[in-house]
């Protein structure tokens, strides 16, 4: 089977608020957007992936990648885009910087079902080997969801429920997570776009 990499672009950006005019993910680094990078970094190690990005927004078409309309995004749950999750898919964000050595890792082969990526503070990929498990446990994160038992549904409640662990606790075994440390890190707030370029200026110094 064709692996498949889902670039996760439908969030609002509200904390972003636009700022310098561009969505966060149309960020530019090294004369790329951060959707283009990402493409070229999959594309390049794996030449048959089908990749996809998920967005409603036409300016987010990039050569590599087929753009799609995710059928549902009522819920931040909603990026893990129900109709392309398949056999071996990775769902990657699309507001994320991701060093090679990141790309790499996270494209590495595993055999669990599921496998999660993480910086200190976010989440930044997701892998399914298997649809059902991840289908499975975004069915369980959306129902406690939808029935008030937590407040938020996305990337860290999907980890909590494939751990089997309650879903609204503050700390939780990190056993199935993959740290990565090495400059991959996620845009939510201008602050980040700020602090990034000025540790990438202090070590060109």
């Amino acid at each position: 089977m064709t692996s498949r990499y889902v670039i996760m672009a439908n969030g609002l950006g509200m904390r972003w608020n636009c700022y310098r005019g561009i969505p966060k993910h149309l960020i530019t680094i090294e004369g790329e957007t951060l959707l283009a990078r990402v493409v070229r970094q999959v594309s390049t190690r794996d030449p048959s992936a089908e990749i996809y990005i998920s967005s409603d927004n036409p300016k987010y078409e990039t050569p590599g990648a087929i753009r799609h309309t995710p059928e549902s995004k009522a819920l931040e749950l909603d990026r893990f885009v129900l109709e392309l999750i398949q056999d071996d898919v990775t769902f990657l964000y699309g507001d994320t910087f991701y060093t090679d050595a990141a790309i790499e890792r996270i494209m590495a082969p595993t055999s669990e079902p599921m496998t999660f990526y993480a910086t200190e503070r976010s989440i930044i990929a997701v892998r399914a080997n298997d649809a059902g498990t991840m289908k499975h446990n975004l069915d369980n994160v959306r129902s406690a969801y939808l029935s008030g038992q937590i407040a938020e549904c996305k990337g860290w409640q999907l980890y909590w429920s494939y751990l089997g662990v309650p879903l609204g606790q503050s700390k939780f075994p990190e056993e199935k997570l993959v740290r990565i440390a090495d400059g991959t890190g996620d845009f939510n707030y201008p602050a980040d776009l700020r602090e990034f370029e000025e540790t990438r200026k202090a070590d060109e110094e």
